[in-house]
């Protein structure tokens, strides 16, 4: 007991020494002033980081996406609201930003071998690119389209009847998401031969066959149901 109560009071003294307690006031102010300083630079250089400027600085993405993106609704509309790189493909969540910011820490690599460089190498590996991202998106439920658009605020009744059915049923329900549909929204889509769409309309959804295009396929059509009405003595 002795000894914690000269350990106590050798602690007291030090703290009331004029000079370790000025110097323990400053390092902890120091210490404070720092952390501010280091908080507001990371934050700076993430923001940085997290605008178009910065995303079609290398001629990977300003002549290849960029000039894609520039051709859709998503660039010029007639309500003047235009979706950048980071708008889509970055999570406006501050965890979830950091995160994708650590895994989009790859793309340096290639982008020091030059693994798109050029327009046919981008051409070559534009499946494999568009398949990480349709997967990404798929995995999150679309989060970055949903930071704009809401299911919750989308009126159906100035949708297309098609839309408004769809997005009822399925995208309200939670049965399918944003990329489901909608891949080639603001991107040229790769050669999609043999690729499976994600999602497809469900035969309920598919209606009667519109009237064929000449008149040799709407005679096969007549014959057809003549065999039919025979066949089953109608």
């Amino acid at each position: 007991m002795n000894r914690i109560k000269r350990i106590a009071a050798w602690v007291w003294t030090i703290l009331t020494t004029p000079a370790a307690t000025l110097s323990l006031a400053f390092l902890t102010l120091g210490g404070f002033v720092g952390g501010i300083m280091f908080w507001g630079a990371f934050n700076t250089a993430l923001e940085l980081t997290n605008t178009e400027s910065f995303c079609i600085s290398c001629h990977e993405m300003k002549n290849n996406v960029y000039e894609e993106l520039s051709r859709t609704v998503h660039f010029s509309n007639r309500s003047g609201v235009r979706a950048s790189c980071p708008d889509c493909h970055v999570p406006h969540q501050w965890t979830d930003k950091i995160a994708r910011k650590m895994q989009a820490s790859k793309e340096v690599w290639g982008k020091v071998f030059g693994t798109i460089n050029t327009r046919q190498k981008f051409l070559d590996h534009r499946l494999e690119l568009a398949q990480h991202e349709w997967s990404r998106l798929k995995s999150n439920d679309s989060l970055e389209c949903r930071n704009c658009h809401s299911a919750g605020a989308m009126d159906f009744s100035k949708q297309t009847v098609r839309a408004a059915e769809i997005h009822g049923r399925y995208l309200i329900s939670g049965r399918a998401t944003c990329i489901d549909c909608h891949k080639g929204i603001a991107h040229e889509l790769p050669n999609m031969r043999g690729i499976d769409p994600g999602w497809k309309v469900p035969p309920e959804m598919e209606g009667t066959p519109l009237p064929q295009a000449n008149a040799v396929d709407e005679l096969k059509r007549v014959i057809a149901e003549a065999h039919y009405m025979v066949e089953t003595d109608w």
